[in-house]
């Protein structure tokens, strides 16, 4: 299964032919060339995880692709045929079996309303969290796509989030609000915390691809 890290939130996972795309959002260019796309993820109705543009081009290049996502993306998305998930749910898309996990979105600020947020494990190796700290149970994970910059975040807080997961490896995501210098810290940290448990840390930018 290969993994490639797009700009922010957005991943693309292939796997024998067939396609998945995660949180294609406002701060990620168009993913095109894209093949065999079985199903699109959307953990949270925030913009910078899904965007009406993003999800037209990828309907109008591959029709009929379903597209799941919490109530939260239902509503927000009314219109396209989003089916909802909750934290407990599985489910099969060709080669790609998903796993849900979570239910909200960490806190930003008590003025700001919490919303509906799925973390998604995919074919048990790879677990993207959303905008979440929710670690997946009775799981052991092999690559961790971990959130390291955000108005909800402190790099304390990721730190403790990669170390209650213990994944083999981890590498950033959700980094379009960080400068260089900021990317560059939350990856060392991140680094520090996966080694504590014998993992490593992949340097993954946009673009670039690793294999689960």
């Amino acid at each position: 299964m290969r993994v490639t890290k797009h700009e922010h939130a957005a991943l693309v996972v292939v796997e024998s032919g067939h396609t998945l795309v995660i949180d294609p959002g406002s701060f990620t260019s168009p993913l095109e060339d894209l093949v065999g796309l079985v199903g699109i993820v959307i953990t949270h109705e925030h913009p910078d995880h899904w965007t009406p543009e993003h999800l037209t081009r990828l309907q109008r290049a591959h029709p009929e692709t379903p597209i799941y996502g919490p109530e939260g993306v239902v509503k927000a998305a009314a219109g396209f045929d989003v089916t909802a998930v909750a934290p407990g749910d599985s489910l099969d898309l060709g080669p790609f079996h998903l796993e849900f996990f979570g239910g909200q979105h960490a806190v930003i600020h008590e003025s700001i309303p919490v919303v509906d947020n799925v973390g998604v494990l995919v074919n048990d190796g790879l677990y993207y969290p959303g905008d979440s700290y929710t670690v997946p149970k009775r799981t052991h994970v092999r690559l961790l796509a971990a959130p390291v910059g955000a108005p909800w975040l402190k790099i304390g807080d990721a730190m403790d989030f990669v170390l209650a997961v213990k994944p083999d490896r981890v590498f950033a995501t959700h980094d379009m609000t960080l400068s260089v210098a900021g990317k560059q810290m939350g990856a060392s940290r991140l680094t520090w915390a996966v080694e504590q448990n014998g993992g490593s840390y992949v340097d993954l930018p946009p673009g670039e691809t690793t294999d689960v």
